[in-house]
């Protein structure tokens, strides 16, 4: 990960509400942040893998090797 950062906006309720609920956890907003973004991305590659084996077994299906 680079140590070069971005600027977000956000409402300043949603992030108290946060930095509420999660500072034991993560210490600070932005540590929470990257967390979840961090979650999303990851089930997003994992998902398009899933896709992507499927297609893959129809393929091969379809071809008589399964």
């Amino acid at each position: 990960m680079s140590n070069s950062s971005r600027d977000v906006h956000l409402p300043p309720e949603l992030c108290n509400a946060a930095e509420q609920r999660f500072a034991a956890r993560f210490g600070s907003l932005d540590n929470f942040l990257t967390y979840v973004l961090e979650q999303l991305v990851r089930d997003d590659v994992a998902q398009m893998d899933r896709e992507e084996e499927r297609i893959i077994e129809e393929r091969l299906k379809d071809l008589g090797y399964i």
